[in-house]
């Protein structure tokens, strides 16, 4: 759903294992989704090293082996809380590309069976990625950022901030390490997804 229009719900210092952070809760307009900012240091003006990060909750939670997503997480956090400033937009209601937890995990049992995570996506009658990035985009807006180092290797979410107004300075590949239940995923997210991964 797209929210254009976001409210700032509340903002307080969150200790990490990384560093400090400051998380900052903010609720969409339209679809009523609470959404997270994390925060290191002045965030305005140019190249704010920023990371858009979709809602994963078996990979940032549980620690699934079956994408990457929580160690891209993890990866963020670290470089942010080095470099002593940038931001980290946690997206809730983007799992799975956009289908949903229920759909993501049926999902999950066609990739099992021997399709790629396009393929399943598809064959429930989903979109391959229905993400958009209006909260982002808005968000960086209202914070005075002109422009970022996105860390990311999902070309589409360059071009979807770019066509919002958000400068990207440079697209930084965001690359954790495979292991044996992730590698098809990763290589479908390559080929047919043109994701940046080598």
């Amino acid at each position: 759903m797209n929210d254009t229009e976001i409210q700032l719900i509340g903002s307080a210092r969150l200790p990490t294992r990384f560093g400090e952070f400051t998380a900052h809760a903010f609720k969409g307009a339209v679809s009523g989704i609470e959404h997270l900012a994390l925060s290191v240091g002045d965030i305005t003006g140019e190249a704010v090293l920023t990371r858009l990060h979709s809602e994963c909750l078996t990979g940032d939670v549980f620690g699934s082996c079956r994408c990457d997503c929580g160690e891209q997480l993890d990866l963020a956090m670290k470089k942010i809380a080095e470099e002593g400033r940038g931001i980290l937009l946690y997206l809730r209601g983007q799992e799975g590309r956009g289908i949903g937890l229920g759909h993501k995990i049926r999902a999950y049992a066609l990739q099992d069976g021997g399709l790629d995570t396009v393929d399943a996506n598809l064959a429930l009658g989903q979109e391959i990625d229905s993400r958009n990035y209006a909260f982002a985009a808005d968000l960086l807006h209202q914070w005075g950022v002109k422009s970022i180092r996105l860390m990311s290797n999902n070309p589409k979410k360059k071009q979807a901030l770019e066509a919002a107004g958000i400068k990207v300075v440079e697209q930084m590949r965001h690359i954790v390490p495979s292991n044996a239940e992730n590698e098809k995923y990763l290589e479908t997210k390559r080929e047919r997804m043109g994701h940046l991964l080598d």
